[in-house]
């Protein structure tokens, strides 16, 4: 199995438990936050629909210039948003590895801001970080959100609390 197939099966596992946890989260506590600090719930849910919009950048380029100055998050409006988004990325995503062969996944690629390089690795390297980690971790977060909000936390890789056999 190349490399590329292997993160496609793995993208869409971990799809499948981000999806259910998403579609979990009420559009009546977008504005919620645990603390001032925190993003909103609207804010963590649309930023882990979007991220794996990265997943697009990383595979069909070979840099990207992140500018914080003029960065503008997405910001869903409803819960139907949240899924559309991730699940046109999720897809797109997926066809791109399960396409690419190995000498293209080990591509260097570079984030850049507009004064300095932050970092340069693999290409694969990158979306596993930037993409795969990165949204188990928002997930993860995602799911003590809704536990602060009495929302059932679905199943991810066993029970979960709310999902316990009686």
């Amino acid at each position: 199995m190349r490399i590329g197939e292997s993160m496609a099966v793995e993208l869409r596992q971990e799809s499948v438990a981000t999806r259910k946890t998403l579609e979990r989260v009420p559009e009546s506590d977008f504005g919620w936050r645990p603390h001032e600090k925190s993003f909103t719930m609207g804010m963590l849910a649309s930023h882990l629909a979007d991220l794996v919009s990265w997943g697009e950048l990383i595979l069909t380029q070979t840099e990207m210039v992140f500018d914080p100055e003029t960065y503008e998050p997405w910001q869903a409006a409803c819960t139907e948003e949240l899924l559309g988004r991730f699940d046109s990325h999720v897809g797109a995503a997926i066809s791109l590895l399960e396409g690419m062969d190995d000498d293209a996944l080990m591509v260097p690629w570079s984030l850049k801001m507009p004064d300095k390089e932050v970092f340069t690795l693999p290409r694969a390297t990158v979306m596993r970080a930037w993409v795969l980690n990165h949204m188990v971790h928002h997930r993860a977060q995602l799911g003590v959100y809704l536990r602060l909000r009495d929302v059932a936390v679905p199943a991810i890789y066993g029970p979960s609390g709310d999902e316990q056999p009686s």
